[in-house]
């Protein structure tokens, strides 16, 4: 299949690859203050212990009342310049990729599963970035009471590498971080590349840069609830991995997390803290996408 973008070629701009990580960092940041109440929501059901908590709202009471609302922010400033600089990676690789084909193939329009494979490369180069910024928010994320083992992200990292290490404490998930970008991102930018193709398709008279903010918002999201739904269990095994105690681990490695929570919750225990996600996708992922595209507009 291949996609009809009528837009001018890509532009081989020397300063190019600069718009597209400053578009995709404002994107990041705009994806964070977002979604990262959903995303704390999120990361409590995954790692708390079965029967912690009944469902997404006893998680939200809880909060509220223990930790008051700045409970659904916390470990905010990780992410904060972590997502940034991640969803930059994610973006400014994309597009280079996408100006690869378009030189490849002399302007001729790129396929859908050629947009797929710019998405899955840069979401596996994004994998080596995230796997850290994200085990360091999640131990964040998951301090509950008032005695606290982290204080802040510098100390999170310290702490984490004195206790197991590079590869097996602060990188501790990148396996199931490396394949989660890449399929999960290669469908995220086909999706949202197909959507903004169609849109194309129904008025020849409109270019990229005509596309409301309002259809921008809903294409991202859309793009969020594909990468979401394909994607999502492999999330809970990262997640399982790096909320696991770093001093009398459960878990070995991915395939132990998939043994042991099919054996105690079976096929849903894969989807906990769902809910919070798939209603997380569309406001930040539309965000994304649409403070992305506006800010390139504006670099020009």
């Amino acid at each position: 299949m291949t996609i009809e973008l009528e837009e001018p070629p890509l532009t081989q701009d020397n300063n190019q690859v600069f718009k597209d990580l400053l578009g995709g960092t404002m994107g990041g940041i705009a994806q964070v203050l977002v979604g990262q109440p959903f995303d704390t929501v999120k990361v409590r059901l995954q790692s708390a212990p079965e029967g912690t908590y009944s469902g997404a709202l006893d998680v939200i009471k809880r909060l509220l009342k223990n930790e008051g609302p700045r409970g659904f922010y916390k470990g905010t400033l990780t992410p904060l310049v972590g997502v940034g600089a991640c969803v930059s990676v994610q973006f400014s690789v994309n597009e280079y990729m996408k100006r690869y084909y378009d030189q490849k193939l002399q302007g001729q329009p790129l396929s859908l599963a050629q947009f797929f494979t710019c998405g899955a490369v840069a979401g596996f180069a994004n994998g080596f970035l995230a796997s850290p910024i994200e085990h360091i928010r999640i131990r964040l994320q998951t301090q509950t009471g008032s005695e606290k083992l982290f204080n802040g992200p510098i100390d999170c990292a310290k702490k984490l590498y004195n206790a197991k290490g590079l590869g097996h404490g602060i990188y501790r998930g990148l396996v199931p971080s490396l394949f989660r970008e890449s399929v999960g991102l290669g469908i995220y930018f086909a999706t949202y590349e197909a959507l903004i193709a169609r849109e194309l398709k129904k008025d020849k008279s409109i270019a990229r840069s005509d596309i409301s903010s309002l259809k921008l918002c809903l294409f991202g999201g859309l793009s969020g609830y594909t990468l979401w739904i394909a994607i999502y269990p492999v999330d809970v095994i990262k997640s399982k991995l790096q909320t696991d105690s770093l001093t009398k681990p459960n878990f070995t490695g991915s395939i132990d997390v998939v043994r042991k929570v099919f054996a105690s919750s079976g096929i849903k225990g894969f989807y906990r803290g769902f809910i919070p996600t798939i209603l997380r996708a569309a406001p930040a992922n539309g965000a994304t996408f649409a403070v992305f595209e506006i800010t390139m507009r504006f670099l020009g």
